[in-house]
């Protein structure tokens, strides 16, 4: 196992520049996701470490040795892709042995790592199946499982679960964090799905056109995003924004209902602001602001409702039943403890008091 430290390191396709010196530090054994959307730079910080482009400015080190120069075979580190990448001609054992023959390990020791995996992963009734006799869930094993018994110092995981369906997504994720939890290896972990981020991460990456936005443990960045675009991102749904300005020790909203504050506004007075509350965090409240009701959305544990609230749209949850209809009106609240206040020209969160 190994740290790895990112410091400065960019990235330019000609005179395109998609990083822009970006700098992560991963502790030994840490479990760490890098997430945005499509296009942020995640993957090929991701494909960096792993040697697989080159660095145009800054340096990576694993274990404490700089890399840039560093071939991807000695680096010590493993790989498991999207695709899967398997050999359809092997089966599972070969598939997960393959690197190991190729660096001519003794055969006793391939077969005591090939069935370790094996258990740990629980594929020993698989090895002598092909690629094509399983399902999808059980490649997406095989890959890692192939990573596992080359005990490497890091684990890199690229976007692993985008193929499978939902329900095979949720048991992969609990899959990945108990072999994470069993292996203690340092684990550099690619997604695009902020649940998976949330559900399994130690700490979390925000990125966004090439920077990174913020770095925390995942409740640190849902109860405290930094700046509206981690707001946004983490959390679904999504938080919810609505434009203003403080007046009195009040938020005023641009359409002039008036919403409440954790504490008076002082230094952001009259100042353009963005108040932000969670869906969760508005209640059902017969003393409440009219919402107007556009969709309602029952999942069974919560039902979701879009409606017309302060001037603009918000996605609102509630453990209660809604019987409302589209068209109607009902009334809500915010809790103001657990408001965000954001500066609007600059994105940053503002302490409210």
């Amino acid at each position: 196992m190994a740290n790895v430290s990112i410091r400065k390191v960019r990235k330019r396709f000609g005179s395109t520049e998609v990083l822009h010196g970006v700098s992560v530090e991963i502790a030994d054994g840490e479990f760490v996701i890098l997430v945005g959307p499509s296009g942020c730079g995640k993957s090929t910080l991701l494909r960096m470490i792993a040697g697989l482009e080159n660095i145009s400015d800054g340096e990576i080190a694993i274990g404490g040795r700089v890399v840039n120069n560093v071939a991807p075979k000695e680096r010590d580190i493993a790989m498991v892709f999207q695709n899967y990448a398997l050999y359809p001609h092997m089966t599972v054992r070969d598939n997960m042995a393959f690197a190991l023959s190729l660096a001519n390990a003794p055969k006793a020791v391939i077969e005591q790592k090939v069935k370790r995996a094996a258990e740990i992963l629980s594929l020993t009734p698989y090895l002598h199946r092909y690629p094509r006799q399983l399902s999808g869930g059980q490649r997406q094993r095989v890959a890692m499982g192939r990573a596992i018994v080359r005990d490497p110092q890091v684990f890199l995981f690229d976007e692993p679960l985008s193929n499978l369906d939902a329900k095979l997504r949720v048991a992969m994720r609990a899959e990945i964090k108990e072999l994470h939890q069993r292996l203690t290896t340092t684990t550099v972990y690619v997604t695009h799905d902020q649940i998976e981020a949330m559900t399994m991460a130690d700490k979390i990456v925000v990125m966004n056109s090439g920077n990174v936005e913020q770095i925390g443990a995942p409740l640190e960045l849902y109860d405290n995003p930094a700046n509206l675009f981690v707001a946004g991102f983490i959390g679904s749904p999504a938080m919810n924004f609505l434009k203003g300005q403080v007046r009195s020790g009040a938020f005023l909203a641009d359409d002039g209902t008036t919403l409440p504050l954790p504490a008076r506004g002082g230094p952001f007075e009259g100042k353009p602001l963005v108040y932000g509350i969670r869906p969760e965090h508005f209640m059902l409240a017969g003393d409440g602001l009219p919402a107007k009701v556009s969709v309602i959305e029952p999942t069974g544990s919560e039902t979701q409702v879009m409606a017309q609230f302060a001037g603009a749209p918000i996605i609102a949850a509630f453990r209660e039943r809604v019987s409302a209809r589209p068209g109607e009106e009902i009334r809500i609240s915010a809790d103001p403890g657990l408001v965000h206040l954001f500066d609007a020209q600059t994105g940053q969160r503002l302490a409210a008091g």
